[in-house]
């Protein structure tokens, strides 16, 4: 990699006060704000416009230098020369989700409302905790809420609200079914007895966030408990209830059951009506993480998927997974606002409790956040623009290719693939011949790196019964089935190669 040289700086005298002034957007300086923007978005495009990959491969140790450099207490002065710099330390080398190579993660290209949003919201800075910081950015976000609450069908109580994303509308889920499952025990003394026999179910190829946020929440280290899965990788409902009457038997409390409507590897969907019944049986928190599957909620051909979702106690969703939306746009909706209350804190200077009196609407009361980003007008202008059946039939277009590569793996001698997925994932790995069949983990560890290496493109890895295995991301509608079939001769070619030069070094290797 060549490095790129710089002019040798000089030190920019600290702006007097009014200069520092013109630097903030008011009344004045809207031609700034303008310019600057466009020149930015300029830039954006022209490298969306070229981009002939969706990375350049560069490596931690290439990079930290170039940033590393940047003398942060020496400003350049001009919002072109920082966009140039800008150039080398970040966009040159960012990674590109809308190429149709990118086929690692829940990364997905964004609808331009969404952008448009985005612009919009930053500019204003509106903060959705209470009505006198956002006023009708309050309304907004409460009426996409009511929006989301109806495709689920959770029922004319519902509410909910805006997240960060589906780690946190997780964490805030599991901290309202705890506090529901607490709710007699009346004491400090009792509360404390309870806290430790409090108990998560979930499926063994559920999402990190379940444990990580019952570590969050102060539950015992073996409060999770993964309850096995099916061929297709969904969970066995036969499974939860045995575990449900197992912790009764033994004194322990099942706080809530974590259904997946998409998990993150095989996008996999829990048999979400068998688990509502079962949760209605045992009275137990029931809670559906469908960060991912949530555009089947817009689906025109797939909304059957989500059968039983409306039965939830709570349910997560991922705008910005499967509704096409930059990061972050994510939600928590649950069936009765009233568990909202655990989430609710009054302060004089913020949220009073004489306001829930005189009917001010304010989003704090329902948030784990206090200010926050006005994230729901992307969304709100996407619907807009776009309308919520144009979102559906891009998904079911991730979807559908999706199955045809399952197909293409599938009948590829070189792979091994796992269960087909019900949204747009593929699990396989490279399955070598004869000697070189022990060196399958480590050539696709390999294979993976030397393709993100080589900048061409971007899968992800996992593991699936101890074994290594790749996978296939797939959430751009560009991607076509060519594009699945160059990727998998890049990874046979980059496996291929691993697993000859050690067969054949072991062969000459001399003995002893």
């Amino acid at each position: 990699m060549t490095v790129p040289t710089y002019p040798v700086e000089t030190t920019v005298a600290p702006l007097a006060p009014s200069a520092a002034r013109a630097h903030l957007l008011h009344d004045g300086s809207v031609e700034q704000y303008r310019q600057t923007i466009a020149d930015g978005v300029d830039r954006v495009a022209r490298r969306v416009a070229t981009v002939d990959r969706p990375g350049t491969g560069i490596t931690p140790a290439e990079l930290s230098p170039l940033v590393d450099r940047v003398d942060l207490d020496r400003p350049l002065g001009d919002a072109r020369a920082a966009l140039d710099e800008l150039e080398d330390v970040y966009l040159r080398d960012a990674v590109w989700f809308h190429h149709p190579r990118y086929l690692a993660h829940l990364n997905c290209p964004v609808a331009i409302p969404a952008l448009l949003g985005e612009a919009v919201l930053t500019a204003v800075n509106s903060s959705l905790d209470t009505w006198d910081q956002s006023a009708g950015a309050t309304l907004i976000e409460r009426r996409l809420i009511d929006w989301t609450a109806e495709r689920i069908g959770l029922g004319p109580a519902a509410d909910g609200v805006f997240t960060s994303g589906g780690s946190q509308s997780n964490l805030q889920a599991l901290l309202l079914a705890r506090e529901e499952a607490c709710a007699e025990a009346i004491g400090p003394a009792a509360r404390a007895e309870l806290l430790p026999r409090l108990r998560v179910l979930t499926s063994a190829a559920g999402h990190f966030s379940v444990q990580k946020s019952a570590k969050l929440l102060g539950l015992a280290p073996d409060a999770v408990i993964a309850v096995p899965t099916d061929a297709r990788r969904r969970i066995r409902p036969a499974a939860v209830r045995e575990e449900i009457a197992r912790c009764r038997q033994a004194g322990l409390v099942v706080m809530a059951v974590v259904g997946t409507a998409g998990t993150t590897d095989f996008g996999s969907i829990d048999p979400l009506i068998d688990l509502a019944g079962i949760c209605a049986a045992a009275d137990v928190w029931l809670h559906v993480d469908a960060a991912y599957g949530c555009g089947l909620l817009v689906s025109p051909t797939r909304r059957h998927l989500l059968d039983g979702i409306e039965r939830a106690n709570s349910v997560t969703v991922d705008f910005h997974k499967s509704f096409f939306q930059p990061v972050s746009s994510s939600a928590l909706l649950v069936r009765d606002r009233r568990a909202l209350r655990h989430a609710t804190y009054h302060a004089d200077y913020l949220n009073p409790a004489r306001m829930v009196e005189q009917r001010i609407p304010n989003q704090v009361d329902k948030s784990l956040q206090t200010t926050r980003r006005f994230d729901a007008l992307k969304l709100w202008l996407t619907l807009r623009v776009m309308g919520p059946d144009a979102l559906g039939s891009l998904f079911d277009e991730v979807v559908d290719r999706a199955a045809d590569a399952w197909q293409l793996v599938s009948e590829d001698p070189r792979f091994e693939v796992v269960t087909r997925s019900e949204l747009s994932t593929v699990v396989f790995r490279y399955l070598p011949t004869g000697p070189g069949r022990e060196l399958a983990d480590a050539a696709n560890l390999h294979a993976r790196e030397a393709l993100a290496a080589s900048g061409l493109a971007v899968v992800a890895g996992t593991r699936v019964d101890g074994r290594h295995f790749l996978k296939f991301t797939l959430l751009n509608p560009a991607t076509t089935v060519d594009d699945v079939g160059q990727v998998l001769d890049l990874i046979a070619s980059h496996a291929g190669r691993y697993v000859h030069d050690h067969v054949a070094a072991d062969l000459t290797c001399p003995v002893g």
